[in-house]
């Protein structure tokens, strides 16, 4: 049954602003949804349980939920198991839940590896275009090869980088910064393993 409305959860408006840039062009302008941020992923977190247990009550079947958290230092598969007990606690059912049966999903839980910044490393020419002076050889170096195994935190890394070519010299701008991302970047071609896995999510849901 295809989505005709998405519900998305995110732990911070960096991400909300990237989202409300990129879907509309990946997804198509008509396609309905709704984007809610929180303060932090501990925000998040704590408030979800109760977002949850209200949905329950009234979300049609042709609407999904997607949620996205920042791995950042927690162990990924505890993160996803935490995720998913909420989700279950209080009878919605879960993409993961779901895998193989016959009963749509009602929740789909996605963890960016290990935070928003990673996606950008995975697709480096949507950042060229805005921030030129950035070399184009970054992706190839090892330490930043794989999107999602990059120590020391992603959103660091790239403010380093960033820094080193000329620009945010007083600190990274991370809501500027996911603006221009999300209207540049083309998500076929991103090398971050986790940003896949919420993209096929997504066109999964709206197929």
């Amino acid at each position: 049954m295809k989505a005709t409305h998405l519900e998305i959860l995110v732990e911070e408006p960096s991400m909300e602003t990237f989202l409300r840039r990129l879907l509309p062009r990946r997804l198509g302008e008509e396609q309905s949804l709704s984007i809610y941020a929180h303060q932090c992923k501990e925000d998040l977190l704590d408030k979800l349980p109760q977002r949850l247990r209200g949905y329950v009550y009234w979300l049609p079947a042709d609407w999904r939920i997607i949620i996205i958290v920042d791995r950042d230092d927690d162990d990924c598969a505890w993160l996803k198991a935490k995720l998913e007990g909420m989700t279950s606690d209080v009878g919605l059912l879960t993409r993961t839940a779901s895998f193989g049966g016959n009963q749509p999903w009602q929740v789909a839980n996605r963890i960016a590896i290990e935070e928003l910044e990673a996606w950008y490393f995975g697709e480096w020419t949507c950042v060229r275009p805005v921030y030129p002076k950035v070399n184009a050889s970054v992706p190839n170096k090892a330490a930043y090869r794989d999107p999602d195994a990059i120590a020391g935190g992603t959103w660091e890394a790239l403010e380093r980088v960033l820094k080193k070519a000329g620009y945010f010299q007083s600190g990274l701008r991370k809501i500027e910064l996911a603006r221009q991302m999300g209207h540049n970047m083309d998500w076929n071609a991103n090398a971050s393993r986790s940003f896949g896995v919420f993209r096929d999510t997504l066109l999964e849901a709206v197929a």
